[in-house]
């Protein structure tokens, strides 16, 4: 019982503590890696530098999103990818909004 509570309150916590910005760039990845351009039409999104500073970066720097190229961050290859923490993000959403539509009983 007491470890289920501790668990859910880790879920809770991590879920929280990721930006919706960031919760979208994490659905968007969930199927695979993809270029900043498939990002943003995903999103709907077409001011770059908006996108940026307030979806990209933010979800590499809270560890979510990786680049396939570190080392050529500026490559026209470039991609983009979840990290283990992002998967597991993206598993806890999941199972969120899974666990909320049983109790409304759809």
């Amino acid at each position: 019982m007491l470890k289920s509570l501790l668990e859910s309150l880790t879920t809770d916590q991590a879920i929280d503590q990721v930006t919706d910005q960031v919760k979208k760039i994490i659905n968007a990845l969930k199927n695979g890696d993809r270029s900043t351009s498939d990002l943003m039409k995903s999103l709907k999104l077409s001011h770059r530098p908006t996108f940026r500073h307030n979806y990209l970066n933010p979800a590499i720097d809270s560890g979510c999103v990786e680049l396939t190229q570190p080392d050529s961050p500026k490559s026209p290859k470039q991609r983009y990818r979840l990290t283990s923490k992002g998967r597991r993000i993206a598993g806890l959403i999941l199972s969120r909004l899974l666990h909320e539509k049983k109790d409304r009983g759809n």
